[in-house]
C-alpha cells in the first residue's frame, strides 16, 4: 500500500478531518463516480463541489462504493471503499463511518460527506494537486465507543412500531382497503443477533353488483418471526427459528416452525458488504392445523422438515450480482419438496451502456394445506386463495444508455 495510504490511515483512528479546501478548474479535478443507493447524492454534491462527479465508472478516477449495515450499538455503519481506476488503478481504502440509531437526517449526511472527503484525500494527493489541498484535523476520544456500550440502558436493543402502511382505494361500486402494522424488536452484538417481529395484515375487497349480490372477501395475515443467531467466529454462525403464521387465504389456521440452523460464509463477514458466499442449513419440525380439510385429508398435522440453501451476492465497478438455490424437503414424505433458484445481475458492458436481468423459477410441490372441494370463482379471481400448481416463474430484462457530458456536478432543485 502507498506510504501516503498509511499516514491517512493513521490519522483516522483518532482524528475526524473537518476541512477540505480547493479551488480548482473543472478539467483538472478528480473524477469520481458515486455508487450509494442511499445516500443524498444532490446534498454531497453540493457540500463536496472540489471533485468532479461523472456519470459513469469508465469515466471516473476514482469508484467509491457506499453499504450501510446495523453496529453492535444499534446504529448504522457506512463503509466506503475508494477504488482507483486508470491511472490510479491498484491504489484502495477503505473506512467505516458509525452514526447513532437516532441521528437525525442532517447528521448522517454530515458523517457520510465527512468520510467522504477523508477517503478522497489521498487520491487528491497527485503533485499537480498537492499545493491547493489541506486537511484540518481534531482529536477524538478514544474511549467514546467503550462509553457508550457500558452505559447503554437499552443493552443493545433497538424497537420499531409501525402501522402506517394503510390504503385505502374507493371507486362508486368497489372498495379495496389494504393494512400492514406491526413491531420489530433487534438486538445486535458482536457475538448475538436476534429478533422478535409479531406482524398483522388486513385486506378487504367488497365489489357492488347491480341486482346482485354484493362480493365481500378478506384476507387476514398475522404472525410471528423470531429468531436467536450465535456468531462462532468469522465464517460459521448458528441460530434457532421459531415462526407463526395464521392466514386465511392459505388454509392455516395455525401454523408453527421450530428449526434450528447453520450458516457458512465462504468468505469472512467482515467483507460480506462488497462479496459474501453462504450456505445454511435448517432442519426442524412443523405443525399445521388447517380451517379446512385438506385435500389430503388432514385437519392438523406434524411435519419434519430440512431446508438447504445457498447464495451468492457480489457489488464489483462493473455491476452486481445476486443469486441463490433453495431447496427444502419434507421429511415424513421425501416427494414432498420445494426448489427455487432465483438471480439478479446488474452489468455495465460498456460506458453509459448498463444491462439489468432478474429471473427466478420455482419448483412446487408441497402444498399441503390446499383445501378440499371446490373454489368459488370470486376467490380464484380476487386470488383470495391457493390455487395448486407445479411452477412458478417471472423474468425480466431492463437496460439502460446514457450518452452526452460526462459531468453530474450541477444541482438543480427548481419545480
Amino acid at each position: 500500500m502507498p506510504k501516503f495510504f498509511l499516514h491517512i490511515l493513521l490519522g483516522c483512528v483518532i482524528f475526524i478531518p473537518i476541512e477540505v479546501a480547493a479551488q480548482v478548474g473543472v478539467s483538472q479535478r478528480l473524477n469520481v463516480f458515486l455508487d450509494c443507493d442511499s445516500c443524498d447524492e444532490s446534498h454531497i454534491r453540493t457540500e463536496l463541489d472540489f471533485v468532479n462527479y461523472v456519470r459513469d465508472p469508465n469515466q471516473a478516477d476514482v469508484h467509491v462504493f457506499v453499504t450501510i449495515s446495523f453496529t453492535v450499538l444499534s446504529g448504522r455503519q457506512y463503509d466506503l471503499s475508494f477504488i482507483g481506476l486508470g491511472s490510479l488503478e491498484g491504489s484502495e481504502l477503505n473506512l467505516v463511518r458509525v452514526v447513532d440509531q437516532e441521528a437525525s437526517g442532517e447528521e448522517r449526511r454530515a458523517a457520510i460527506n465527512e468520510a467522504l472527503r477523508l477517503g478522497l484525500a489521498p487520491f487528491l494527493g497527485r503533485e499537480e494537486e498537492t499545493d491547493i489541498f489541506s486537511l484540518a484535523y481534531i482529536e477524538r476520544e478514544e474511549s467514546e465507543a467503550e462509553e457508550l456500550l457500558s452505559r447503554d440502558p437499552w443493552r443493545h436493543w433497538v424497537f420499531n412500531l409501525y402501522g402506517g402502511d394503510f390504503e385505502l382505494d374507493m371507486e362508486s361500486n368497489r372498495t379495496v382497503f389494504d393494512s400492514r402494522w406491526g413491531v420489530f424488536a433487534d438486538h445486535r452484538s458482536e457475538a448475538w443477533k436476534a429478533r422478535i417481529r409479531p406482524y398483522f395484515n388486513y385486506d378487504l375487497v367488497r365489489i357492488q353488483r347491480d341486482g346482485r349480490a354484493t362480493v365481500r372477501r378478506s384476507i387476514t395475515r398475522h404472525g410471528l418471526d423470531s429468531y436467536l443467531i450465535r456468531s462462532l467466529g468469522s465464517h460459521w454462525s448458528a441460530g434457532f427459528f421459531v415462526d407463526y403464521v395464521t392466514r386465511d387465504d392459505r388454509n392455516l389456521k395455525h401454523w408453527i416452525s421450530f428449526e434450528p440452523g447453520v450458516e457458512y460464509s465462504l468468505f469472512p463477514y467482515e467483507v460480506a458488504t462488497r462479496r459474501a458466499i453462504t450456505f445454511v442449513y435448517r432442519i426442524g419440525m412443523q405443525y399445521a392445523d388447517y380451517f379446512e380439510t385438506t385435500i389430503f385429508g388432514e385437519t392438523e398435522q406434524w411435519l419434519p422438515r430440512h431446508e438447504l440453501d445457498a447464495t451468492v451476492a457480489i457489488r464489483r465497478p462493473w455491476g452486481d450480482i445476486f443469486s441463490g438455490l433453495e431447496g427444502a424437503q419434507f421429511l415424513h414424505d421425501p416427494s414432498k419438496q420445494r426448489a427455487e433458484f432465483f438471480a439478479s445481475i446488474s452489468v455495465r458492458l460498456f460506458q453509459g451502456f448498463s444491462l439489468e436481468l432478474e429471473g427466478s423459477f420455482e419448483m412446487i410441490r408441497d402444498q399441503l394445506s390446499l383445501p378440499g372441494g371446490e373454489l368459488l370463482l370470486e376467490d380464484i379471481l380476487l386470488q383470495q386463495r391457493e390455487l395448486a400448481t407445479d411452477y412458478y416463474a417471472s423474468t425480466s430484462i431492463a437496460f439502460s444508455y446514457t450518452f452526452g457530458s460526462k459531468f453530474a456536478n450541477v444541482v438543480n432543485t427548481r419545480f
